[in-house]
């Protein structure tokens, strides 16, 4: 029976996770040793780096897109490892991102990763046997599996049943049990808000004589003995358990000890539990995270303190190969697990819950207690921005913004951020790349409410900011009338081929000059939804996390060149972006063929092994190809092309029909039903060079 309070348990759950991932993460490295973190930090209370925005991290990778198998593959049926693995090849960009790369027969996940790409299937590509016993019980198998937990809530069983299904793509042994342990964990943690019966929980779903189950247990009972005093606990645990009697990068037992001694210290305070884990060392953002979800979900939103969750801010970003997905507003995703679970347990979602998210469009409702959906402020000086429950338009919240009096001219952007750029972060980690999720052509839309109490006009105007030129492109102002709700709905304006990076309003004041503004305005149904129409100039984009802008590589060298996009390639390669859900579209663009046999556009991509591929295949020939983790010709027809010779590539799919064109000239006519949706972008098959131009992109 799903628990009438299950969204914001979930909610609570990942942003429980990534508050320990976001701790923990400046002290993962192993030159950081439990001595060094002691001495330079102590006692640790808060976040002990600021960051503009929290870079991608293989924590979250992991548990966004293994997941995806549910979506893709197991959609009617029973979970097979098989489902997960293919979710790795999918969503991958091999080599950068998704987890660390750090060698075959060194990297866990690297290692995996290589197997499924040679044929080894899962959960063969996990196994002791396959690849040994120190692999496969290195720490991924607990760290990548807290969303399994998350979609079976109190169901301890079936938490655990899927999670080793997910482990076992590329752990075995104690790697399972560690999976199955923590997934139990945060599905009990649904139920109650005792550790102790967390904990038995988790145990009772591995075996009580394996390894992991013992060096829980010991924990356990040095807690009952020294029960005020973790490091002591931390010692015994070097003493009995440290990384020198467990071989490999990061094995999964000390770490296991270090999440049961969090949870058991922490008595289920979520900040201290967090706390002790980072504090301990080892695999610092692993731990806070795991033991972040199980508290998270069992103390609620309301067990979160506020200087933890302000900086989440309602955001994550992760590393797969659609940039689209990988910018995840926090509340919508917890809708997204929460629905899910609903289907896992064949029970009927709430209708409000149904209603509320449409894949491919912006629904933010400001509901959930304390949710901000990412909406940021240009200014602090004279605004404050924060969740209300004072005053909706509909539902239960709203966004609130304090402006405490302006004068005459003062303002400030309040905004969402639907695309990001590299120096919108402090670093590089796990190379995270983006593709907009708001596009000239679509509708914005929000309800407005101008609670003012001094001063005597305030008035907003709807803009969007060219990442390009850092411009604000402002549109018609509205003066709002006070205690009164408006419409507010604009189209997003033309950017000549640039991103946009900024979507919002700007808050002005126009009263007199010798008075000032104080009150309130109220922000409730944010939305961008409707058919984009735009352009994507590479003269306007940039080379940032070793991709050109707005794309996702996987494979080849890629760079700008004047107004080109330019490929180099050894072998197959791709370039994707856009709207992950993008239905109906025809897409345009310059195609310059310079060596080689295969220069393609490609069309409802959903991932690196799921797609339609079409344009120059071998001499004189063009084809349009199936990808379904390996290329299939489904028609083939001749054409003499040359090398070096510009080209204008226009692709059309609505419905089940492919057409594609050649210089305005229809080459194929096509029916197939694969795929529904997806991505668009680039490809190349063989070793070669392509250069390729202005994109004219148009939803249907």
């Amino acid at each position: 029976m799903i628990p009438t309070n299950y969204l914001e348990k979930v909610y609570a759950g990942f942003l429980g996770m990534n508050i320990g991932i976001r701790l923990g993460a400046p002290v993962e490295s192993t030159a950081w040793t439990y001595q060094k973190i002691k001495a330079a930090y102590g006692n640790i209370t808060g976040y002990i780096k600021d960051y503009k925005n929290f870079a991608a991290d293989d924590d979250v990778n992991g548990p966004v897109f293994f997941l995806r198998a549910l979506y893709d593959d197991a959609k009617d049926r029973e979970l097979v490892a098989a489902d997960v693995g293919k979710a790795w090849l999918n969503y991958t960009r091999e080599g950068i991102g998704m987890f660390w790369w750090g060698g075959y027969g060194i990297s866990t996940e690297h290692t995996a990763y290589l197997n499924l790409k040679n044929g080894v299937p899962a959960p063969e590509s996990g196994s002791a046997r396959q690849n040994g016993m120190i692999l496969a019980e290195q720490i991924g198998g607990q760290i990548f599996i807290d969303t399994w937990g998350l979609v079976w809530p109190n169901n301890i069983e079936k938490a655990a049943e899927y999670a080793e299904k997910a482990a076992s793509v590329s752990h075995d042994r104690n790697g399972l049990y560690g999976a199955r342990f923590i997934a139990a964990c945060i599905a009990r943690a649904f139920a109650t808000e005792q550790i102790d019966e967390i904990i038995e929980a988790g145990l009772s779903m591995i075996p009580s004589d394996s390894t992991y189950a013992k060096v829980i247990k010991a924990v356990v009972d040095f807690h009952e003995k020294y029960p005020e005093d973790f490091r002591s606990c931390r010692d015994y645990l070097t003493d009995n358990w440290g990384y020198d009697k467990y071989k490999g990068v990061c094995h999964i037992i000390p770490n296991a000890g270090v999440c049961a001694l969090a949870l058991v210290y922490g008595k289920g305070d979520f900040s201290r539990t967090v706390e002790i884990a980072t504090m301990c060392g080892w695999d610092t953002d692993c731990n806070a995270g795991n033991v972040g979800t199980i508290v998270g979900v069992a103390q609620g939103l309301n067990g979160i303190k506020d200087h933890y969750r302000r900086p989440i801010n309602d955001a994550v970003v992760t590393s797969s190969i659609s940039g689209y997905l990988n910018i995840i507003d926090i509340p919508t995703y917890a809708k997204e697990l929460a629905l899910l679970g609903y289907k896992l347990a064949r029970e009927e979602a709430p209708d409000y819950l149904q209603k509320s998210l449409l894949e491919g469009e912006i629904c933010f409702d400001f509901d959930l207690p304390g949710s901000t959906h990412n909406f940021r402020l240009s200014a602090s000086n004279n605004f404050r921005l924060k969740n209300s429950n004072e005053l909706t338009y509909k539902g239960k919240g709203a966004l609130e913004i304090l402006f405490d009096r302006i004068s005459y001219g003062h303002s400030a952007k309040i905004y969402y951020k639907p695309f990001y750029r590299r120096d919108d972060f402090n670093d590089e980690r796990y190379k995270p790349t983006f593709a907009p999720k708001a596009y000239p052509g679509q509708r914005a839309s929000m309800k407005i409410y101008l609670d003012r109490w001094q001063g005597d006009r305030i008035g907003v105007v709807p803009y969007v900011r060219n990442t390009h030129t850092k411009e604000d492109i402002k549109l018609n102002y509205q003066l709002l009338e006070n205690q009164k709700w408006h419409h507010l709905e604009f189209v997003i304006p033309d950017t000549d081929g640039a991103m946009i990076d900024e979507i919002g309003i700007i808050i002005e004041s126009f009263s007199s000059i010798n008075k000032r503004d104080l009150g309130r305005i109220f922000i409730d149904e944010f939305r961008i939804a409707g058919k984009a129409n735009y352009t994507i100039s590479f003269s306007k984009q940039a080379e940032e996390f070793k991709c050109v802008t707005p794309f996702a590589h996987n494979h080849g060298a890629w760079s700008i060149e004047g107004d080109k996009m330019h490929c180099l390639s050894i072998g197959e390669c791709a370039a994707y972006t856009g709207n992950y859900f993008t239905k109906d579209l025809r897409i345009k663009a310059i195609i310059s063929p310079q060596n080689g046999y295969s220069h393609n556009l490609a069309l409802r991509v959903q991932g690196a092994q799921r797609g339609y591929h079409v344009g120059f295949a071998g001499k004189d020939q063009v084809a349009l190809l199936l990808n379904d983790f390996c290329f299939k010709p489904l028609i083939a027809v001749p054409y003499q092309w040359e090398h070096e010779k510009e080209y204008i590539f226009e692709g059309l799919v609505q419905d089940n029909h492919i057409r594609f064109y050649i210089n305005g000239e229809q080459v194929i006519d096509y029916t197939d039903q694969s795929y529904q949706y997806g991505m668009f972008g680039f490809s190349r098959l063989d070793k070669g060079r392509t250069y390729f131009g202005k994109i004219e992109v148009e939803e249907l």
